[in-house]
């Protein structure tokens, strides 16, 4: 009889380019037998209380981008406290990642080192126990499930930092009323298609179309149209990102308009912005808000959840998948649910333990890709163990976001056998 052991035997990382082109890490970690690997987004609209990702900020390889200090903290610094410890121990691997950095925001080994290993231990143990990693990361914790198959929020039209346009708002989704993946897909399919013949528009970073406009209603009213010329409007709501911190005008900047919010066309103040988002609310099939306001509004978020109570308002620079800021949320009754980026805090239990105390507290999680992307598919794999509210994933026309939606089908197909 051959014995092999289970424990950790190499970590290993490598320099690896995302959806954008810009470097990022990629971990391959394995015992004697077996190997996988993971590797981590990175985002452009990033909320200010964010772990921090580590970066060379050398302005001669890749604009500053590269991710060599990175990679060096998970050979040199990583590897020799994880190497021979059990893959399946990771809430003890994860709480070591986090000792080892001593930092609040990740900043001395970076995020994108701790979360490429912290992931890659969770997909290590699921490949030695020969589960799907979809039922490995269940048996990591117990979260309420919101739909057996998550909600697609399906960003068709882009506009803020994931593009280049004059358009604030950032996101645009179409998301599909119903848990048949098949069906789904095929309502974003057709009306992405349709929006393909309406716009002739270039694509932006997560794969939804860029139009040169600057009305922030515009592009609902395009969803509309889209919807109704497919006939699926009835089976259809609608989504937006704000990223409302990416158009606030802060009190330090020294400006007149200090305190508003510049939309291009014009300025607005808190209560005027939240007078548009009801009037959206009246004139289209809107689901949710995320970050309708900026990241340290708690009040106005608040206020829009009194106002609007069967509207999603949700929780993403606000929050950054973050306990104590979920924490602070929940006590200021600012959110009735959350996106999840594991890249925001940086461990995979931290990021489990967000999405526990938010279904505790009836908060929806809406698990979520970054805008600049890789082909790993785990967040496909997370929202769909917990039955998560919903997954934003993109839009069907880049590859690095069809994969997740591919290995969702992959999931589904499986679920369907049990």
């Amino acid at each position: 009889m051959i014995f092999r052991s289970n424990k950790i035997k190499s970590i290993g990382a490598r320099e690896i380019l995302d959806s954008r082109g810009n470097p990022t890490v990629e971990v391959v970690i394995g015992t004697a037998s077996q190997y996988v690997s993971a590797a981590v987004p990175s985002g452009a609209s990033t909320g200010k209380y964010e772990a921090i990702e580590l970066r060379d900020n050398d302005l001669n390889r890749f604009g500053g981008k590269g991710v060599k200090k990175a990679i060096e903290a998970i050979n040199n610094a990583i590897a020799p406290a994880i190497v021979g410890k059990e893959p399946f121990d990771q809430k003890n691997i994860d709480e070591a990642l986090i000792k080892l950095d001593g930092t609040t925001d990740k900043s001395n080994l970076g995020a994108n080192a701790i979360l490429g290993v912290s992931l890659a231990v969770a997909r290590l143990a699921a490949t030695i126990s020969k589960k799907p990693l979809f039922e490995y990361l269940r048996s990591l914790a117990l979260i309420k499930s919101s739909h057996k198959i998550p909600y697609l929020y399906a960003n068709l039209i882009n506009g803020g930092k994931h593009a280049v346009t004059p358009l604030a708002f950032q996101e645009y989704h179409v998301v599909p009323q119903t848990e048949n993946l098949e069906e789904a897909l095929n309502i974003i399919h057709a009306i992405q298609n349709s929006l393909k013949k309406t716009l002739q528009a270039n694509i932006g970073d997560e794969g939804g179309f860029v139009p040169n406009i600057t009305d922030v209603e515009e592009p609902l009213r395009l969803l509309k149209e889209a919807a109704e010329k497919t006939d699926t409007l009835s089976k259809v709501r609608f989504a937006m990102d704000v990223a409302a911190s990416s158009f606030y005008e802060n009190s330090s900047a020294g400006l007149t308009t200090s305190g508003k919010y510049n939309l291009g066309d014009k300025i607005l103040t808190a209560d005027e912005l939240l007078e548009l988002y009801k009037k959206m609310a009246t004139d289209y099939p809107l689901l949710s808000i995320e970050d309708p306001f900026h990241e340290e509004d708690f009040e106005n978020f608040a206020k829009l959840k009194a106002a609007l109570p069967k509207l999603y308002v949700m929780g993403d620079d606000l929050t950054v998948t973050n306990k104590e800021r979920l924490k602070q949320a929940i006590a200021k009754n600012s959110i009735n649910s959350i996106i999840i980026k594991p890249n925001q805090i940086g461990t995979l239990t931290e990021t489990l333990e967000t999405m526990k105390l938010a279904r505790d507290n009836n908060i929806e999680c809406i698990v979520s890709h970054r805008s600049g992307e890789t082909n790993d598919d785990f967040i496909a794999d997370l929202a769909m163990a917990f039955g998560t509210f919903g997954i934003k994933a993109g839009a069907l026309q880049r590859g690095e976001r069809v994969a997740k939606y591919n290995r969702m089908l992959q999931i589904y197909e499986i679920f369907k056998t049990l």
